[in-house]
């Protein structure tokens, strides 16, 4: 006999798993331990017939052969049952649960435990897996257990597996009415009465959160109260909930304690608080009932710890935005309007005539009165005091604008009614403020200085990010990749996995580096590259970056914009043997070290944080200080958009503003804006480099803008009308160098023809059959005539593309992408050198006139004419140079003058006349050619 056991006071949940199992083993038998919620009473009052279930007390336990737990690890939430698990002549048992972090101790042949938000979506995958078709009753009940567990999919554990097994079970016929009828089948008499007490006798605490408790008293056990416990934490909007009750039981007057938790409070986890009495549940939602303790003393026990786990909010110091882009009063509604465009913002402070805003290498608006001060212009002590006067809106500015009042200033539209908040301010409060006042931005003052800005969209993203909870890293590959590619599952905080993964060595320079910003008040973050690699890499491989971005942020606490420089240095003063190279424009440092005993070769850039801005496409972006947000905000795909927190508070999470993480689970590359690749082409090259490299995709609409760029005509443009555009010239052959020397740039290059790219170099190139002909012909020759890869064979590839192009456009493309002057000219002269030897080969008979001619050009123009000619010019050149290149007279110079010949102008006519007779074969030995001089050129 196969048993399926369903836990004590069995919910939906439990039972629908357990109902699918029956498909999946026909003959298996339903066994519901000890009682069963209210709803699930009165369902199977109508449905138990359409089941297979029986009662525990019709079980012979000699016939069990194999038993199947479901939506529970715990012995004691079977009862009875539990004795079963004992049997000498089992099998097999197999648990199947959804709940984490439990300790189990029943003693399993094989589980089935994943993080999804009912135990019965796990089995709805298996019964998909199999095709088997459900009945509409086994359907219903399915879909009743996924949306009780998940609340109709708005619980903070539900997943997108939960949905897509709900959506398939509607697909097989679950009735919508009985579902809808035992979702919420509303409160017996009974338990209404309760409910009415709970609320008058709730307490609560508020502080940045609302954490209420009540105690009921009852005559014997009441089934049911997690019903009352949910309506009692919607109605009275708590943000966490302990209901207690409790009951005699036995005649020695003892009571019997059950306390039902439910909270929305992220990092709380109630399933921890109820384990040492014997409970367990969800992180959100759990339950214990325990006897022989002190009732009230254990509820305050309970609500203290409660307390006691919830984290501090963020604070407005660690959402802010900073520093702040601000104006003056007398700035024009039309300047303003300039300056919400290039900044993407939404509004701007507007501060007294004497204060000025701060930037970061910046090259101000071209006009002549700026409304924000040039690059040149004092940033002031942050300690002075910075009056903050109002604030203007996108909307005031645009209601202004369309009235006609372009030239007015801001100061008859801007708000000086201002709410304004400290950097201690918590999320709650902000939220609260901006709710209560409809306030989309709150300027972030600190002894009157300003010092940051909150937004309406920095409350989001944190809600948004506190909210989501992504799967831990514990030490699973999310198995719906390959085993070769999978990713890391990761959490929002992972330092301790960081630690571990990163080599030793490493792992102390980041700590160095973190306690350095800490002491200065600034946040320092690994960024990039470093933490997409993280992620993907295999997770028992110890790494040993070679490439490490970080940013620090914290402009608000330093007089100094390179806040990065500063810590840069201080770092050199603890690793002595790095090169320290500081970029002045940017405001960038580099800690380099080569062949470090320890370090290895490592290269670590360090920047403070930073917002840029394209003067034009294709010019290098213009910068100035921001936040890390803005510094992310301006990388180029979303997974490179990712960051680790290294200082404290908070030190180890996860920054994913533009769903990187998301990504690259999806294995694909996604650009961040819309004209990013308008503003800078290189990223079209990295696109495609990550792309094949990783192994990815190019997110459908991120192809669509890099078609939509390449065909705007707007890079040819930007050359015509600016005398620099460095992302079509050297920032653009630093990309080529990067795929074309690459392993993987086969595939690079083809999807790079496949998007038309390489109109980047010029609007006429394409590779066709005929270039990508020639691209493998000159892999054949690079192989066969440059084994030690004395030419750089990168360049070779890029001269083979510039070479397709007509002759005239040559030598502008080599000089646009600044190739070395030995490439320029060979590109130049190729078409005449080219024509040269098609014109003069086919006329040569004897080895001696073919090395003739072609002896005069270098490997490369042989290499390039060859690719290019046709099949009997082509064998010519790679018989010269497998061949007749190699071949040397028997005499050299010093022959000739052992043998009395006077050097001078004769000797290189009769060296190259003793070359050309042994490449004939006329010449074969040393006696050969000493006949032959002796015949031609006697003494």
């Amino acid at each position: 006999m196969h048993l399926i056991l369903c836990h004590t006071t069995a919910d939906f949940d439990t039972l629908a798993a357990a109902v699918g199992l029956t498909s999946l083993s026909p003959g298996a038998k339903i066994v519901l331990t000890g009682g069963s919620h209210p709803a699930v009473r009165d369902f199977l009052a109508l449905h138990r017939d359409e089941y297979a279930l029986i009662e525990r007390r019709s079980v012979r336990p000699e016939q069990i052969r194999s038993i199947t737990v479901v939506d529970t690890q715990k012995r004691d939430r079977i009862g009875k049952a539990a004795e079963w698990l004992d049997l000498p002549d089992l099998a097999e048992v197999v648990v199947y649960d959804h709940h984490q972090d439990i300790e189990s101790d029943i003693p399993a042949t094989s589980t089935y435990i994943d993080r999804v938000g009912a135990t019965t979506t796990l089995i709805v995958e298996q019964l998909k897996q199999a095709e088997i078709q459900l009945s509409a009753s086994e359907a219903t009940v399915m879909a009743l257990g996924i949306h009780v567990d998940t609340g109709s999919l708005t619980y903070e554990g539900t997943t997108a597996r939960d949905a897509i097994a709900l959506a398939w079970l509607m697909e097989q016929g679950a009735s919508l009415s009985v579902i809808a009828q035992y979702v919420d089948p509303g409160l017996s008499p009974q338990l209404q009465e309760l409910f009415a007490s709970a609320l008058d006798n709730l307490q609560s605490t508020v502080e940045d959160y609302k954490v209420s408790w009540v105690r009921l008293q009852t005559a014997d056990f009441v089934p049911g109260l997690s019903s009352i416990a949910s309506r009692l934490i919607d109605i009275t909007e708590s943000d966490a909930l302990l209901l207690a009750a409790t009951f005699p039981v036995g005649d020695a007057g003892e009571e019997r304690l059950t306390v039902i938790g439910r909270s929305r409070i992220e990092g709380t986890n109630l399933n921890e608080l109820f384990q040492p009495l014997g409970g367990g549940g969800h992180s959100q939602a759990a339950s214990v009932t325990t006897r022989g303790v002190d009732p009230q003393a254990t509820l305050e026990r309970l609500v203290n710890e409660l307390i006691a786990q919830i984290p501090q909010p963020p604070t407005a110091r660690e959402l802010m935005s900073s520093p702040v882009r601000t104006i003056r009063p007398e700035t024009t509604i039309e300047q303003a309007q300039r300056i919400l465009l290039r900044y993407g913002h939404s509004g701007l402070c507007v501060v007294e005539a004497q204060h000025e805003s701060r930037r970061l290498g910046e090259t101000p608006i071209p006009n002549p009165q700026s409304p924000i001060s040039s690059p040149q212009s004092p940033i002031p002590n942050p300690q002075s005091p910075i009056p903050l006067v109002g604030i203007i809106s996108r909307r005031d500015i645009d209601l202004a604008l369309h009235h006609g009042f372009s030239h007015a200033p801001v100061k008859g539209y801007m708000t000086t009614n201002l709410n304004t908040i400290t950097p201690d301010t918590s999320l709650p409060e902000i939220e609260s403020i901006m709710v209560t006042y409809d306030v989309g931005r709150l300027p972030v003052l600190e002894n009157g200085q300003l010092v940051g800005i909150v937004t309406r969209t920095d409350v989001l993203r944190q809600l948004h990010q506190d909210r989501t909870e992504e799967p831990g890293l514990k030490g699973e590959y999310n198995k719906t990749l390959s085993t070769q590619e999978a990713i890391y599952r990761v959490s929002t905080s992972f330092s301790t996995q960081l630690r571990d993964r990163l080599a030793p060595p490493l792992w102390e320079f980041l700590a160095k580096a973190s306690e350095q910003a800490q002491k200065r008040g600034w946040h320092l973050y690994l960024v990039g590259g470093a933490v997409r690699d993280l992620l993907l890499a295999d997770p028992d491989e110890t790494l040993l970056l070679s490439d490490i971005d970080m940013v620090v942020d914290g402009f608000h606490r330093s007089a100094d914009v390179g806040a990065g420089v500063e810590l840069a240095k201080a770092l050199q003063n603890t690793y002595p043997e790095a090169r320290l190279e500081v970029h002045g424009q940017f405001q960038t440092a580099a800690l380099l070290w080569h062949l470090d005993p320890v370090l290895d070769s490592l290269w670590v850039d360090i920047a403070t944080a930073r917002t840029e801005f394209y003067p034009y496409p294709a010019a290098n972006p213009e910068v100035e200080a921001s936040s890390i947000r803005q510094d992310l905000y301006r990388r180029d795909f979303t997974i490179n958009a990712l960051a680790v927190r290294l200082t404290s508070p908070r030190a180890g999470e996860l920054l994913d503003f533009f769903g990187g993480l998301r990504d690259l689970r999806s294995r694909q590359i996604r650009v961040l804006h819309a004209n990013s690749f308008i503003e800078d082409p290189t990223r079209i090259y990295r696109a495609v480099r990550f792309a094949v490299r990783l192994g990815f995709q190019l997110e459908t609409q991120t192809e669509r803008y890099i078609r939509y760029a390449l065909d705007s005509g707007i890079y040819e443009r930007s050359l015509i009308q600016n005398s620099k555009a460095p992302a079509l010239q050297t920032r653009l052959k630093a990309e080529l160098k990067y795929i074309l020397q690459a392993p993987y740039w086969k595939g690079a290059l083809k999807l790079l023809g496949d998007l038309e790219a390489l109109k980047c170099l010029h609007s006429t190139l394409e590779l066709d059959d005929q270039l990508w002909k020639q691209v493998r012909l000159l892999e054949r020759c690079l192989r066969r005539f440059d084994p030690e890869k004395t030419l750089d064979h990168w360049q070779m590839r890029l001269e083979v593309l510039i070479a397709h192009l007509a002759p005239e456009y040559r030598p502008k493309v080599a000089k646009n992408l600044q190739l070395p002057d030995d490439s320029i000219k060979r590109l130049q002269q190729l078409d005449l050198d080219q024509a040269n030897v098609a014109e003069s080969l086919p006329a040569c008979i004897h080895p001696s006139e073919i090395t003739r001619v072609l002896k005069q050009y270098g490997l490369p123009t042989l290499i390039l004419i060859a690719v290019q000619s046709q099949r009997p010019i082509r064998r010519l050149i790679w018989k010269y140079l497998t061949q007749y290149a190699h071949i040397q007279p028997p005499l050299n110079g010093n022959d000739l003058k052992a043998l009395g010949y006077k050097p001078g102008r004769e000797f290189k006519q009769m060296l190259d006349h003793l070359l050309a007779a042994t490449l004939d074969g006329e010449i074969r030995d040393r006696a050969d050619a000493e006949s032959f001089l002796a015949k031609y050129y006697p003494l």
